[in-house]
């Protein structure tokens, strides 16, 4: 065996939120500090994807953005021009950068065809040229009968048999198995890898963080992208208008595609209120969960694993439209004892009750860490990429 530069090419859709981008910028920067002569190209949809300091051999190429509408069609976000001619501006971008980076492994987060089937033409490409392909899920993806559907109206399954050499689960089976209950083929089960939770770290040197933190124990309110954030922010800050006197000093960030209206009326309600501080977006949260003494969150994968990565005490908000992904985790999160999760009465067309929330955020003090119920190697998940993704890279 002898080693030579490898090089590793990370799908990302991005067409909603800050998930998909922070989960693929963590495997690039985990395969690159393992290997010194590995690269790896992250192609991504998000729009702020520029606002991410990228370790080194780590870089992007951004394609047009398009976002998920709560109907479910695609618009683009800002080209004025058709969704179909702007999926396909996104297919060509992806496959000429693709041939020319020439790739040993490709990782394609959660979506095995791309959006709209984008990636199916550069798959095949680069497999016919032996490449290795990695398909990669979080914990949780929907309900079984919701997910089995969509991937049937998709084409996913020749995919999976066809192209993929293995498929990653971004978790554990003892917490969720994201394949339960779907149609698969025979064996695709053989194919598919647990790899554990996603640690996240500190990152060394960058900028410094945007927010200005709270000089007391605080708890942080985080709705990650922000974009259906709105109920838990303001469920939240009515807590705080009613029982501010009563909870500890708390930190309010937004998340950056929340609507600009919404952003407005939070950050005005946030500074009549002494023990609150709020932003919209900083690019750095690990620095800011790592400091903060428990979190409120919506209960997204990349959210979870700094909750458990960082070791805080934790209630879970989860949405339940239009998947039922977050509340899902956070019902398996909470029978384990690792997070408390409180469900969102308008889920259900009932009323918020500020006291209710206010009483999940007192209950952080004396909320047992995740530490206290964390099995062993339940977050070796980057430790396990690294280790499957050698195998391929070694030649």
């Amino acid at each position: 065996m002898t080693s030579a530069p490898a090089r590793v090419l990370i799908y990302s859709h991005d067409s909603f939120g800050l998930g998909h981008l922070r989960r693929c910028r963590a495997l690039g920067g985990a395969l690159t500090a393992a290997r010194p002569d590995l690269s790896v190209l992250i192609v991504s949809g998000s729009p702020i994807i520029g606002a991410f300091e990228f370790p080194t051999r780590v870089d992007f190429v951004r394609v047009p953005g398009i976002i998920k509408l709560k109907n479910g069609a695609y618009v683009p976000l800002k080209l004025p021009a058709e969704a179909v001619d702007v999926f396909h501006l996104r297919a060509e971008i992806i496959e000429q950068a693709a041939l020319a980076f020439r790739p040993d492994l490709v990782i394609v987060d959660k979506e095995p065809l791309g959006l709209r089937g984008e990636l199916t033409q550069t798959l095949r490409a680069l497999k016919e040229r032996g490449a290795r392909l990695a398909l990669g899920l979080r914990d949780v993806l929907d309900d079984a009968e919701a997910l089995d559907q969509e991937w049937n109206r998709k084409g996913v399954a020749p995919a999976l048999s066809e192209l993929y050499d293995e498929i990653w689960i971004y978790g554990v089976e003892d917490v969720y198995d994201p394949l339960q209950g779907i149609s698969l083929a025979d064996g695709l089960r053989e194919k598919t890898r647990y790899t554990g939770y996603l640690r996240r770290e500190l990152p060394t040197g960058g900028s410094p963080m945007r927010a200005s933190l709270p000089d007391r124990p605080f708890v942080l309110v985080t709705t990650g992208g922000g974009g259906d954030g709105d109920g838990l922010i303001d469920w939240a800050l009515t807590a705080y208008e009613r029982f501010g006197a009563e909870l500890p000093p708390a930190l309010f960030v937004l998340g950056p595609f929340m609507e600009p209206a919404a952003q407005e009326t939070f950050l005005g309600r946030a500074a009549g209120l002494p023990a609150v501080t709020a932003t919209v977006f900083d690019a750095e949260m690990e620095r800011i969960v790592d400091r903060a003494a428990g979190v409120v969150a919506m209960g997204g994968y990349n959210t979870f694993c700094e909750i458990l990565s960082f070791d805080k005490p934790a209630v879970i908000v989860p949405r339940e439209k239009p998947r039922r992904e977050q509340w899902i985790r956070a019902k398996r999160a909470q029978d384990m004892g690792l997070v408390w999760m409180l469900e969102d009465p308008a889920e259900h067309g009932r009323a918020r009750d500020p006291a209710a929330m206010a009483s999940a955020i007192r209950g952080l003090a004396t909320q047992p860490k995740p530490s206290a119920h964390l099995a062993p190697g339940m977050m070796a998940g980057l430790d396990e990429v690294v280790r499957l993704s050698q195998r391929w890279l070694t030649r």
